[in-house]
């Protein structure tokens, strides 16, 4: 019955294993008829058969105990039994639509299968038989094979199944939870995701813009790893361009002995407008900063120098911001393909897809009217064609089979270009590698405007940072946790937790695809959706066994030798909703909308709260205050909420703490 609640990845290579073994007994017939005319080649093929039988069962058994480990995705095996069932009821119906989703009300059971009244059209349009959803409701449900999960299912209104779990299966998957940790579920073939995010520009400062990538872009990462993906994080880095040479010919006016002396450049942003108002109203500079581009693009070693002395200032700038927000990245910046633009150009030369006008070499690509420029009519590259031979490379060096882009919104129709590109000159098919834009709206301030100081000038993100961090520590200090509440560690704890928490938090809960309002009043505020609420919430939480005298070993044990009852109605839904985050995390790997993960811990929260005011976990005399009960099984629900609290705080890269 299990083999309808687990996914049927194991087939491909229990299949492989089948064919190997009959291809082994074939050759060992071979070997005594004679056939052979090579018995030593015949011995070699035979072990080399033996060692990927071997492997393979070996890598099956390790992959069916990691799935023991799993938390089951409910919702993946309710679709594989009414699968089941919609074949056996209509098996002549190709492709029957299958729609499982979660009951709204309780009254309506657990979850819902919707599948009929879909079912009911199709057998109208393409047979012209006219039955009504409910009967075929009903057929389908009496085609429900046995499995584990469903205790029993009901016929409503037109044609809704609805779906009552089993309370044993529940209480089971939930054990496993305590004993094995939040596991993710199996995904079968291990695949590579390359992800693009942050992607600020050398010598210029990181501001309020790049926030949302960083932000979104990290989370996105923490999920395909946690899921067991192969990610490669990068970092695409505006370090390469016309602009090196005007500042790489200021570097040399201002600190001339800078190949000796490394130049004290204290502010790149500075440093940077200075060259730029020379390069303006200079025409000697102008002149004498194209001709350091020249020497640059060509590897001359002391201006290859000078460029490195500008992007390592830069570098260590970001690299303060990507430390407060806990960001890994690889940079991999546009001159990284510079040396291969010029094969790209060739490519697309050779497969008859460049034309030329105005002196430029553009590529049309069919459905977009706007073509690419991969080469001015000066002869240098675009972004254009470092943006394709970045795309060819994380498909065809990396082996990419899932490609993200995170940038903003204003650069959709040029990715939608660039990838059409890509596929127009062969490099993946759409069908067989996912190339993504995870396209986000701007951050507005609280004048529904963009987001600019009072000045006009864009928001410093150092700045920012600095400032969540001050309005943190003013908030607990207003909470008075600052006298008796927390140590000054535990203090400087919770003042970063909550100020990057619900910076982070503030971003990630809003749909990527809108803009959003910045506001530190919102975020900062302890009540409703915000991470100030559920880093409070889950500090509760994790108190509860604390202060019943509950250490995590008595926990472990109790979630070996307890059975969890979940008799009450809060109890039930509590149970329910902490085995959804499978759910949850497998729809946002398929629309990468992180809101979804905000929005589900946001559930989770208060759903906690409902059992706690309705549940007794530790039971005290009211008198003398001292614990007369402590119910195990409660506390056990209130470990597994805190454990898929924090995966889910660890994705969106929210560091909670023990005490606030």
């Amino acid at each position: 019955s299990r083999d309808y609640c687990v996914t049927t990845q194991f087939a491909f290579q229990e299949n492989e294993i089948k064919l190997l073994t009959a291809e082994i007994e074939r050759l060992k017939n071979f070997g005594c008829l004679g056939v052979s005319p090579s018995l030593e080649g015949l011995r070699d093929e035979n072990a080399k058969l033996k060692y990927r039988l071997n492997f393979l069962k070996k890598s099956l058994q390790e992959e069916r105990n990691k799935s023991m480990k799993s938390m089951i995705n409910i919702n993946s095996c309710l679709q594989e039994i009414f699968g089941a069932a919609i074949q056996a009821a209509y098996p002549d119906l190709e492709n029957p639509p299958l729609v499982v989703t979660p009951s709204q009300q309780p009254k309506f059971g657990d979850y819902q299968c919707n599948s009929a009244m879909g079912i009911s059209q199709i057998l109208l349009k393409t047979r012209e038989q006219k039955v009504i959803p409910r009967e075929i409701a009903e057929k389908i449900a009496k085609n429900i094979p046995a499995n584990e999960c469903i205790e029993k299912v009901e016929i409503a209104g037109p044609g809704f199944i609805n779906v009552h779990l089993r309370k044993d299966f529940v209480s089971k998957q939930l054990s496993s939870l305590l004993i094995n940790g939040v596991q993710p579920p199996a995904i079968g073939k291990r695949k590579k995701v390359v992800v693009d995010f942050s992607s600020p520009n050398i010598a210029k400062e990181m501001h309020v813009g790049h926030l949302r990538s960083t932000i979104i872009g990290e989370s996105m990462c923490r999920l395909f790893e946690f899921a067991g993906y192969d990610v490669l994080r990068l970092n695409h880095l505006g370090d390469w361009g016309t602009q090196f040479g005007m500042l790489i010919a200021h570097l040399q006016d201002k600190f001339p002995d800078y190949l000796t002396v490394s130049p004290p450049i204290g502010d790149l942003q500075a440093f940077y407008k200075e060259s730029k108002q020379r390069f303006d109203t200079e025409e000697e500079f102008k002149k004498r900063a194209y001709q350091c581009v020249v020497l640059l693009q060509s590897k001359n070693p002391d201006f290859i120098k000078a460029w490195n002395l500008i992007c390592d200032v830069s570098r260590r700038e970001f690299q303060k911001i990507y430390n407060c927000l806990d960001v890994t990245i690889m940079e991999r910046g546009e001159s990284f393909y510079h040396d291969m633009m010029k094969d790209i150009v060739k490519e697309f030369e050779e497969k008859g897809f460049v034309q030329v006008d105005d002196g430029r070499k553009v590529v049309f690509v069919p459905g977009f009217s706007v073509p690419l420029t991969i080469v001015k009519s000066d002869g240098g590259y675009t972004y254009d064609t470092s943006d394709l031979a970045a795309l060819k490379h994380r498909l065809c060096e990396e082996k990419g089979d899932i490609l993200i882009y995170v940038v903003d919104s204003g650069q959709s129709v040029h990715f939608q270009t660039i990838f059409a590109a890509g596929q127009m000159i062969g490099w993946y098919d759409p069908k067989v590698t996912r190339v993504a834009h995870a396209a986000f709206g701007v951050v507005l301030g609280e004048d529904k405007k963009k987001f600019k100081t009072r000045s006009g000038d864009t928001v410093r993100l150092i700045d920012l940072l600095e400032e969540g961090l001050k309005r943190a520590m003013d908030k607990l200090k207003d909470k008075e946790r600052d006298k008796v509440v927390l140590t000054p560690e535990e203090l400087k704890a919770a003042q970063t937790s909550v100020a990057f928490g619900c910076i982070k938090y503030a971003d990630l809960s809003h749909n990527r695809l809108n803009d959003y309002v910045f506001s530190f009043d919102k975020m900062l505020d302890d009540r409703g959706n915000t991470a100030a609420y559920l880093l409070y919430a889950f500090t509760r939480i994790r108190a509860i066994a604390r202060l019943a005298n509950i250490d995590e070993q008595m926990l472990r044990k109790a979630a070996r030798e307890e059975v969890l009852v979940l008799d009450h109605e809060k109890e039930w839904k509590l149970g329910k909703c902490i085995l959804r985050f499978p759910e949850i995390l497998q729809k946002i790997l398929e629309d990468l909308l992180l809101h979804t993960l905000c929005d589900y811990l946001y559930e989770l929260a208060t759903t906690f709260t409902e059992f706690y005011d309705s549940c007794y976990c530790v039971e005290k005399d009211r008198q003398t205050g001292q614990i007369v009960k402590v119910n195990m099984w409660r506390l056990l629900l209130c470990e597994a909420t805190a454990t898929v609290m924090a995966k889910g705080f660890d994705i969106l890269g929210i560091k909670p703490v023990q005490r606030m």
